[in-house]
């Protein structure tokens, strides 16, 4: 069985979001956050909409989601936490009806799932007439192990010049 977690490869979620989830976080797409089309949100809650994973129990918005195996245990352990949440903080009437939205959203995400473990999960939230729509993209880890880079800094000459610089983004197991 497998489920999202959290994951922060650089401190950008910290400046982008209105909250950055914590490390290790489980993962789901949380759209049901948004209350309906962005129509209304700007800065740092319009960067959520548009490519965050909403982090359990934090509540804060990760760019990326990792694949991890969990156990069943695991698996109740998220859906008893975002069920406290969603009564919590969305106002859901009891535990019950929590753990049944609940248990969708983890399924959802468990859906997502489907690749290598340590594969990450990238989301692209779009509102298209009264309908919120999502794509989702998958990063794969690299074949030789190397951890994830986020971006490769290199030091300046003394003329100030730069002889190269990779600022590719999320690498993808190609070397520039």
């Amino acid at each position: 069985m497998k489920l999202l977690r959290t994951i922060r490869l650089d401190a950008s979620d910290t400046f982008i979001f209105p909250a950055a989830a914590e490390p290790g976080d489980w993962a789901v797409s949380g759209s049901f956050a948004f209350d309906g089309a962005p129509a209304n949100l700007t800065g740092k809650a319009l960067a959520a909409f548009r490519g965050g994973f909403l982090g359990i129990p934090s509540l804060g918005w990760s760019t990326l989601a990792q694949v991890v195996e969990v156990d069943a245990e695991d698996r109740e352990a998220a859906i008893e936490l975002l069920a406290r949440c969603l009564v919590e903080r969305y106002g859901a009437p009891d535990l019950d009806t929590a753990r049944i939205a609940a248990t969708e959203e983890i399924d959802f995400a468990a859906s997502l799932c489907a690749h290598p473990a340590n594969t990450l999960i990238a989301v692209r939230r779009t509102a298209e007439e009264d309908a919120v729509r999502e794509a989702f993209r998958t990063l794969r880890p690299r074949a030789d192990n190397r951890p994830w880079q986020v971006f490769s800094f290199l030091e300046a000459r003394d003329d100030g010049l730069v002889d190269e610089v990779d600022l590719t983004g999320l690498a993808r197991g190609e070397d520039r």
